[in-house]
């Protein structure tokens, strides 16, 4: 029986570091759909938002491991979708990482302030999404 189990626990151990829930905010269909693709060929399960107010709709009842909210969109900006996010206890400590097409000082800090946990430049390769998922994603 010891054998079964430590073979169960090797199986957790292994969805603990693939098929994450990821939830990706941009106002531009082009990094949604980039995205949507390299994260689904890493094995994630993948869920799109086009504003903040989409996203905050969808991050309740989705509940992802890891999202990456664009800063510059209509209506609600990244930051104030983040620092939303954030005051929520039950999303308090699931990782936000900034996506901007600007990598300024100024716009690092500013992520941080509101709570983000990193800041991935646009443009981004499909390694440096998943690495960053790898990075931060973490199974509830």
């Amino acid at each position: 029986m010891p054998r079964a189990r430590a073979v169960g626990n090797e199986e957790q151990r292994q969805l603990s570091t693939t098929g994450l829930k990821v939830l990706v905010i941009d106002d531009s269909n082009t990094i949604r759909r980039s995205a949507e693709i390299f994260l689904k060929q890493g094995g994630h399960e993948v869920m799109l938002a086009e504003d903040g107010f989409d996203a905050l709709a969808k991050v309740n009842d989705y509940q992802p491991n890891l999202i990456f909210c664009d800063i510059l969109m209509p209506r609600l900006d990244g930051y104030q979708t983040c620092a939303i996010i954030k005051r929520n206890a039950r999303f308090a400590n699931t990782p936000v990482v900034m996506l901007s097409s600007k990598d300024g000082v100024f716009d690092k800090a500013r992520g941080r302030m509101v709570g983000s946990q990193d800041y991935l430049t646009k443009p981004f390769t499909k390694d440096q999404l998943l690495q960053t998922v790898q990075q931060f994603g973490q199974p509830k």
